[in-house]
Order: structure tokens, then C-alpha cells, then sequence
């Protein structure tokens, strides 16, 4: 396995194929860097080097007791882009993923970016607050966390419905798409997942989204019941100067994974752009 040793010792694994300009995916809660294996193929054998590494108490990074929250996270991923020497990269991160993607250019600048993609991500800000009214509610994310706490294998199977749209009248389920989310899920840590609740609800990014000087692409469903556009994919395109937007009517939460080849083709056409 390849891995590298963070600040604080953490090793966390990632995967690195291909050659290239590099691409550098940011998974969302609670999976793991498999979840881009469709978008890492595709990108991979049009002549990318494709870059995902599991988050700190995700998949097969190690489980931590602190250090689940954005700050941590972007550093961890700022140590990646080091140990590799990695440069011109395009920044692609999906729902907390996309949290992580701001967070780092918004802490550690984008010398090292060339461009950033948001898909279905959560920045802004997903909780309600005075500054916030369109976000959710509180009472939204500690129900997420009383159905980790109280059956963390259900809750993953139950949320793998609305996280892929299956729960809506005609959707054509893939019951190992939802086992595969399941068995990623289960792979991480509890504590690390737990905390990351807070992290993906309550972390404010817009000032990170302000800082943004690089190409953006923000791609959202309209119909994502996980991270509903009006509030995150809408605003982030406005607050990112210049950001390119496109809303993919219908579609789920993970579409990536479920429209893959749409999601793929418009990567593939942002980054050679």
C-alpha cells in the first residue's frame, strides 16, 4: 500500500496511477478514495496521473481520535500534494470532499493548483444559522448522528437510498452500488466519521470560496436530497469569482457514481479547457 506520515504521525493511504498532470480526489462522508475509481479510470486512460487518498479515519488511513475536522483534513491533504511534489494539479472533491478542497486553498493557497472542481459539495456552510437561513436545521445533522451511534451498519444501508436518488418513484436501484457504500462506510472509524458530522454541518467556507483564484467548475443535481443545491452548489458558484456552474436536472447526491460517464465526460472537457 502507498501511504505517507503526516504532522502528527497519522498514515493515511492513498492511490496513485497513471502519468501525467495530476488529479487529486477528495471523497465524501463516510466512504473512501474508491469511491472515485470510476472517475480515476476514465481520467487515467486519457493520460492523467489520478491521485485519491483515503481521509483520516476513513477507508484505510489510520483511525484517529483527534484531528477529524477541515483544518486537519487540509492539512493532511496539503502534506500529500508535498510528499508527492505535486504541481498543476486539478482539485476535484465531492460533497465533505469539496469542504477539503476549499478549506486547502483557502489555508495553503493555490501554488500548487491549476484548477478545482465541486461536485454536489457542501461548502458554503450546510447548517442553519443567522447568516445562513437556507441551511438546515440542527435537529438534521444530530439525527445523523443518533443513527451512527445507534446503528452505524443500518444507518449506512438506509442513507445509501437518498444518497443515490433509489428512493424515488422508478429509480433503477444497483444493490451493489448501495453495498459498495456500505462496505466503505463500515471501513472507517467510528469516532473519526462521528466527528466529521460537525465537520462537513458546521465548518463556514466562505471565506475559503472567496480566496479561490483558479479555473472552478461546481457541478450539482437538482434533485440532491444529501446536499440540497439551493444552499451549497448555487452559492459556492457565486462566491468563487468567475466559477463555471452546471446543474444536472434530476440527478442524485452520487451521481458521480451513478452517472458516471456524464460526470466523467465533463471533467475530462473542464480540465482540457
Amino acid at each position: 500500500m502507498s501511504t505517507i506520515k503526516t504532522q502528527d504521525g497519522t498514515t493515511l493511504y492513498y492511490k496513485d496511477w497513471g502519468k501525467g498532470q495530476p488529479i487529486v480526489f477528495s471523497h465524501g462522508w463516510p466512504l473512501n478514495a474508491d469511491a472515485w475509481d470510476a472517475q480515476m479510470l476514465f481520467l487515467g486512460q486519457h493520460g492523467y496521473r489520478v491521485i485519491a487518498h483515503d481521509r483520516r479515519s476513513h477507508g484505510r488511513s489510520d483511525q484517529t481520535w483527534d484531528g477529524n475536522e477541515m483544518n486537519t483534513y487540509a492539512d493532511d491533504l496539503a502534506g500529500l500534494f508535498e510528499a508527492l511534489d505535486l504541481r498543476e494539479a486539478v482539485m476535484v472533491g465531492h460533497s465533505t470532499g469539496g469542504g477539503e478542497v476549499a478549506r486547502y486553498l483557502g489555508r495553503h493557497g493555490s501554488k500548487r493548483v491549476a484548477k478545482a472542481v465541486f461536485i454536489a459539495s457542501v461548502p458554503p456552510i450546510m447548517l442553519k444559522t443567522k447568516d445562513n437561513p437556507g441551511g438546515l436545521p440542527i435537529d438534521v445533522f444530530d439525527g445523523i448522528r443518533q443513527g451512527v451511534l445507534k446503528d452505524r451498519s443500518q444507518f449506512y444501508k438506509d442513507l445509501s437510498l437518498p444518497f443515490f436518488g433509489y428512493n424515488r418513484e422508478g429509480a433503477k436501484i444497483s444493490e451493489g452500488v448501495r453495498e459498495n457504500f456500505w462496505y466503505q462506510g463500515m471501513q472507517g472509524g467510528f469516532k473519526g466519521q462521528y466527528d466529521c458530522i460537525k465537520a462537513f454541518s458546521e465548518t463556514d467556507f466562505t471565506e475559503d470560496l472567496k480566496k479561490i483564484d483558479v479555473p472552478t467548475l461546481v457541478l450539482h443535481g437538482d434533485d440532491d436530497q444529501i446536499v440540497p443545491i439551493a444552499d451549497s452548489g448555487l452559492l459556492t458558484a457565486k462566491l468563487v469569482k468567475g466559477a463555471q456552474l452546471k446543474v444536472y436536472p434530476g440527478l442524485a447526491h452520487g451521481m458521480a457514481i451513478t452517472h458516471s460517464e456524464q460526470i466523467n465526460a465533463d471533467l475530462l472537457s473542464f480540465i482540457r479547457g
